[in-house]
């Protein structure tokens, strides 16, 4: 699967990095951070796919993203339970979202009204531990979107790069 990312920045990775020792009762911790926007398709399709999706972003602004705090799905609708993330909020990442989703559909139970804008920590653990890493307070982090980004999922790399506004 590929996907259409937000990228990262540094300050976002170092506040992952200082709620490790809120994450010992999960089995997968992750030490690269995504923030998805939208899942855009097969790789066997990718260049085609990727060309409508510059096609759709045509004119997008840059947009601000911030890291509002930890949470949890205990329940996530595929993979294993549960995930804790760094919540995110930003309009203009809803935005981005539906448009995408209007031009391309969206998968039943991850998209559309059901997208929830996170950057995953960990996976695989207790409920508990969930609820305890849920409780760490931060400090909100924010950015401004000034680029985009393919992600191959299978290998874990970025495929292309769109610069914003598009």
């Amino acid at each position: 699967m590929f996907s259409l990312n937000v990228p990262v920045p540094g300050s976002v990775s170092r506040l992952a990095d200082e709620l490790q020792p809120a994450l010992f009762g999960f089995e997968r911790v992750r030490d690269e951070h995504t923030l998805l926007a939208k899942r855009i398709g097969d790789p066997d399709h990718f260049d085609a796919r990727t060309h409508e999706v510059r096609r759709a972003l045509r004119g997008q602004p840059a947009f601000e993203v911030q890291v509002t705090g930890v949470d949890y799905f205990e329940q996530p609708t595929v993979g294993t339970a549960p995930v804790v993330y760094l919540a995110v909020e930003s309009p203009g990442l809803h935005e981005l979202h539906d448009s995408l989703v209007e031009e391309f559909g969206a998968i039943d139970g991850l998209e559309g009204e059901d997208y929830t804008p996170h950057v995953t920590l960990a996976r695989d653990g207790d409920v508990a531990s969930a609820k305890r890493a849920a409780e760490y307070d931060v400090e909100p982090v924010s950015w401004t979107v000034t680029e985009l980004e393919f992600f191959d999922s299978k290998y874990r790399e970025v495929a292309g790069r769109i610069s914003l506004p598009a």
